[in-house]
């Protein structure tokens, strides 16, 4: 898989002017990640290994806003880029609610990527202290789901 630079600047636009923080174009068992770097994060992040033939990094553009960060207790993130779903279906009952006590290992949501639907078990035992996403909403890496206490 060959792309042309002036193609890869335009992915790299895309990529910026939506906000994104990955794009995979995947052609057969080839694929190319073009990700941006964050400079500003306070604690590491780990990327699963992806089987990828290059990646260009894009730098984030700076930001004069600094987020404030409140202790809710353990933070509960996404794994991968996806869609959120409180249930298991739609119509179903939730896997938890704010105030419901959870437990190491126990499934509390799930988030879709590329039509596979992945299991977000609990790291830790506690109380939903709250949920910071919506029933089908559109999450990205290392983004905060919910928090236990």
């Amino acid at each position: 898989m060959k792309y042309e630079p002036e193609y890869i600047e335009k992915i790299v636009k895309i990529l910026t002017d939506n906000k994104l923080s990955e794009i995979i174009l995947e052609d057969g068992e080839e694929a190319i990640t073009i990700r941006k770097e964050f400079n500003n994060i306070s604690s590491a992040i780990q990327v699963p290994a992806i089987q990828q033939t290059s990646a260009i990094q894009a730098p984030l553009p700076q930001s004069d806003k600094e987020e404030k960060t409140q202790t809710k207790g353990s933070a509960i993130t996404s794994p991968m880029v996806g869609a959120f779903y409180a249930a298991p279906a739609p119509g179903a009952k939730p896997f938890v609610k704010v105030g419901d006590v959870v437990s190491a290992g126990q499934v509390v949501c799930i988030v879709e990527a590329m039509k596979l639907m992945n299991e977000i078990e609990s790291e830790v035992s506690g109380k939903i202290t709250q949920i910071c996403v919506e029933d089908g909403q559109s999450v990205e890496y290392g983004q905060v789901l919910m928090y236990v206490e």
